[in-house]
């Protein structure tokens, strides 16, 4: 990010530099968390290019999805036109940690939010508990390191674990349980082509 461009405009450019960024696929983790969960409303933080949104929609949840870049949000929705489920989801613009969706939601899903312009995630993830209803799940995918092999441009950034991503939610003692909260490795294909070995980090909680 240079000093000169604002948050939204440097993701804009960042969505613009390929027809396509992320593969098209829904986040495995959300893929096996929400698996046995009951449909609702969920909500989807930093939606990208809009394949975690389908698919929830497509397993029968009402889905808001959320992102700072409107190139993004408008890829995002001409895929869900393409699914046939593009007036099932609602999709809405937000800088998060300076406006975030209104209402509850029986899914909050904030998968791999992190970002190389300044975002105060640790707020934005205690806004996003704050969003789960009565008996429903905040579901929480995290890096835990930059890929094998790639340049750490920032040394000082600290990847948090499941244990201080849950202390800094600063959940209400005997309103909340903890269902997942681990650290495993996940393959992933990289733009090159390169297969690597990534580690990762889920937390899911659940309000009771």
């Amino acid at each position: 990010m240079t000093t000169e461009q604002l948050p939204d405009a440097w993701w804009n450019t960042f969505y613009s530099e390929h027809d396509q960024i992320w593969s098209g696929k829904p986040n495995i983790v959300l893929t096996e968390q929400v698996a046995g969960l009951t449909p609702g409303r969920a909500l989807d933080l930093g939606c990208g290019e809009g394949a975690d949104a389908i698919w929830l929609t497509e397993q029968g949840w009402t889905v808001t999805a959320v992102d700072i870049s409107s190139v993004a949000l408008g890829r995002a929705a001409e895929h869900a036109k393409d699914a046939g489920v593009g007036d099932r989801i609602e999709w809405q613009q937000h800088e998060l940690g300076k406006s975030f969706p209104d209402g509850e939601f029986d899914l909050v899903s904030a998968q791999f939010l992190h970002s190389k312009t300044e975002l105060d995630r640790d707020a934005i993830l205690r806004s996003a508990a704050g969003a789960v209803a009565r008996g429903g799940v905040l579901l929480i995918e995290g890096h835990m390191g930059f890929p094998p092999g790639e340049h750490n441009p920032h040394p000082d950034i600290h990847f948090p674990t499941p244990a201080e991503v849950i202390e800094s939610l600063a959940l209400a003692d005997g309103e909340w349980d903890v269902e997942v909260s681990e650290v495993h490795d996940r393959a992933q294909v990289m733009r090159d082509g390169v297969l690597i070995t990534r580690r990762d980090s889920t937390v899911k909680v659940r309000r009771r």
